[in-house]
């Protein structure tokens, strides 16, 4: 196995650039990003004063066998200093709100607010949970979220709870995502259990198995709900550029986008505008369509089912405000497509990490975050938006949802284009075929990164591990 070609520098081609430098049986990594710097949609902008924002994802979660995957990750680089965690007893944790009829209704949590009536719901979601027991299991290989929803828990959980989650989520309409891929245990949990309820409370089949190193134990201990770094999320993808540049065995190359790439005798030829790299093996993490386009002819089918995964573009803004702002305490709030198209949510991000606020002088940090599915019909063509109108409209919406009157102090503007693939109907199954029409034709080529399974930082991590498993056919 001597060299593998990584093609793509944002976190899923970094993730499996780590893996690979620590396999002896791997002689050269090389790495080609497109743009000018690693990290791809981990972005964290660091002011001179101290404040930190946030351009792409932020709170981190360490639950689950991905999640513990990231955190011994993150302890193996030497972050675990840098760690500011956010327990599930924290305001940010407890309080989560949804903007509904111009007002903001802070979202039920606790056996109490199961319990109660809480608007905007007209009854109380126990009773959606208990009748869920009763319905039956659905006959479709696939099916919308808003569908499976209405159909299990009733139609205004799926209107005004489930549709602002797969806002916040994926920036997608969630009558168009597939409940198989974005939300792939409750499906398993209906097709295993025949129940939500009864999946989740007995498990619905085979999970990941990752031993928690020391910071997961300390997360479970602790019983965190999210966790971010002191500089930013930005701080893994340097602190991996930086292992593996020490590692000896990586070449890491900026501006070197893939323009072509062609089967050879020993495995790859990988074309780009000044040269030609030849490698063993490919793992891709482009996104699906800038990979169709580097494909050669002979793959035509695989080019075909890559090109059908759609992305959306959003706009992320960030806004410092002078002093304390805020009418309520929480991690933020949604806002369901019925409400507002183009605005999908704010995070107060000033309350699970204070950590980011400069250190002298009361600030409010929020994130406002627009477009996703509806930016075209909402903005208008990416290319032709502006950074003013799109900061208007963002000032505008944290003084109509939380009455901020106050102009902000800071501001940036991060148009994100085509950043969260939107997992349609059928998507696992293309997935699928996409990787049998790689093994029938015995091509020495992985696909991993966010177009594929699942678009979560953990996720995206995770997928380049597994396929570096794959690969050397050994645990890491």
């Amino acid at each position: 196995m001597s060299t593998v070609a990584v093609l793509g520098g944002g976190i899923g081609g970094l993730a499996a650039s780590y893996y690979l430098s620590k396999s002896p049986q791997v002689t050269k990594v090389i790495v080609l990003e497109s743009s000018s710097r690693f990290g791809g949609w981990l972005w964290s902008t660091r002011r001179s004063d101290g404040a930190v924002f946030e351009h792409g994802p932020r709170g981190i979660r360490p639950a689950g066998a991905v999640g513990r995957n990231t955190l011994n990750m993150v302890d193996d680089l030497g972050l675990g200093d840098e760690i500011l965690p956010v327990t599930y007893s924290h305001v940010a944790s407890k309080n989560r709100y949804v903007y509904v009829n111009r007002q903001l209704h802070r979202m039920p949590s606790g056996i109490s607010g199961l319990l109660r009536t809480v608007p905007p719901f007209s009854r109380p979601l126990l009773l959606s949970v208990a009748m869920e027991i009763l319905v039956k299991k659905g006959k479709e290989d696939d099916e919308s979220i808003h569908s499976f929803v209405s159909r299990r828990l009733g139609k205004e959980l799926a209107d005004i709870a489930v549709d602002s989650l797969c806002r916040g989520v994926f920036a997608g309409d969630c009558r168009k995502l597939s409940v198989r891929s974005c939300f792939p245990l409750l499906f398993n949990a209906e097709q295993r259990r025949g129940s939500l309820t009864l999946g989740l409370l007995l498990g619905s089949g085979p999970t990941a198995v990752v031993p928690p190193g020391p910071l997961a134990q300390r997360s479970i201990k602790e019983s965190w709900a999210q966790w971010s770094l002191s500089r930013g999320v930005e701080s893994i993808p340097e602190s991996i550029t930086e292992h593996l540049q020490q590692s000896g065995r990586v070449q890491l190359h900026t501006e070197a986008a893939v323009k072509h790439i062609s089967p050879s005798a020993s495995g790859w030829k990988i074309h780009m505008e000044d040269g030609v790299v030849s490698a063993n093996h490919i793992i891709s993490a482009l996104p699906a369509k800038a990979l169709s386009s580097a494909l050669p002819s002979s793959c035509q089918p695989l080019i075909q089912q890559l090109q059908d995964i759609s992305s959306v573009t959003v706009a992320v803004v960030n806004l410092e405000y002078e002093g304390d702002v805020l009418p309520v305490m929480g991690f933020g709030h949604l806002v369901p497509s019925s409400e507002n198209r183009g605005v999908l949510g704010v995070v107060y991000d000033s309350v699970p990490f204070p950590q980011h606020n400069r250190p002298h002088g009361q600030t409010t940090r929020l994130t406002v975050m627009m477009g996703g599915a509806w930016f075209h019909e909402v903005f208008g063509a990416v290319e032709a938006v502006t950074e003013e109108h799109l900061l208007a409209r963002a000032t505008e919406a944290v003084q109509e949802h939380l009455g901020v009157t106050a102009a902000p102090s800071w501001s940036r503007v991060a148009l994100q284009r085509d950043c969260i693939p939107q997992y349609g109907l059928g998507h696992s199954r293309r997935v699928e075929s996409m990787r049998s029409f790689i093994r029938e034709k015995n091509l020495s080529l992985a696909l991993i990164g966010s177009s594929y399974d699942g678009v979560s930082v953990n996720d995206v991590i995770f997928s380049g591990r597994t396929a570096v498993e794959d690969l050397l056919g050994t645990g890491i």
